[in-house]
């Protein structure tokens, strides 16, 4: 799995790619990306940035949040979505030292996997039709929410439970530095909450326990709540996912058994 990319103020910025999915096929790289606010690009990051080639943005925040912090800039190369998956805002930082991070995050990510059913359909199926080109999502430090459809992406590519866990945990690479961001914008002030920030294996784990034990897995979950229709699904793998032995990419077109089509996913 492919850790954080060099930037340097986007913190949690990576690559999905490198996971073992379906069939053993592993999810293509430089094909998906999660981060932190694309907001904060600019300089050297943004040009480092459209070097990617991504033609797809899907901003997960509040409309009040890119009020309040702005969006990624403009540019004609991708195409800007906003859907704001969350429904029922809170106060990390506030939280009581109390509080256990696990139980608490993982029902606040079951409070968006049935509020933001909407929201989370569409994103997927943006993905899934995003053609050619890299997509990227995100909301503010990359962790709960954008670790939400990352779940849900990776699990209809094939990745295992650990895989996914796995993914979601790589945010603690970045905590230092989100929270260094954080003070910054508060001066003399720290967050209340020892667990702001972090990202432990045991939220994402509670997380997907409870969708199983509600609908059996978590694709069960995604069958009955997400409805997305199977011609999306196989455009995702298609798009996201390396080659059957046999297959290949040349030219822009994938070659199979001496036969030519289209490389682009079904509904691109």
């Amino acid at each position: 799995m492919n850790g954080p990319l060099p930037f340097l103020r986007l913190h949690n910025f990576r690559d999905l790619g490198g996971c073992p999915g379906d069939g053993g096929r592993a999810v293509r790289t430089g094909r998906l990306f999660r981060s932190d606010s694309l907001a904060k690009l600019g300089g050297a990051d943004w040009e480092r940035f459209l070097a990617l080639g991504i033609g797809t943005v899907i901003d997960l925040r509040y409309s009040w949040e890119i009020d309040a912090k702005g969006r990624v800039p403009e540019h004609p190369s991708f195409t800007y979505h906003h859907l704001s998956v969350e429904h029922r805002p809170y106060d990390q930082p506030s939280l009581g030292p109390s509080v256990a991070a696990g139980p608490y995050l993982a029902e606040r990510y079951l409070e968006v996997a049935h509020d933001g059913v909407a929201e989370l359909s569409r994103a997927i199926e943006v993905i899934a039709t995003a053609g050619d080109r890299p997509a990227v999502f995100h909301c503010t430090s990359g962790k709960d929410r954008t670790g939400l459809l990352a779940a849900l992406v990776l699990t209809l590519l094939g990745v295992s439970e650990s895989g996914i866990v796995e993914d979601f945990a790589r945010t603690g690479l970045a905590s230092e530095r989100l929270l260094a961001d954080w003070r910054a914008e508060h001066p003399g002030r720290g967050p209340v909450w020892p667990g702001y920030g972090r990202a432990p294996e045991e939220v994402m784990r509670l997380f997907l326990a409870a969708l199983t034990e509600r609908y059996g897995s978590v694709r069960g979950y995604i069958d009955e709540q997400l409805d997305i229709d199977e011609t999306v699904i196989a455009a995702l793998r298609k798009n996201l996912l390396e080659p059957h032995a046999g297959e290949g990419t040349v030219g822009g077109e994938e070659r199979r058994q001496g036969q030519t089509s289209p490389s682009r996913g079904l509904l691109s």
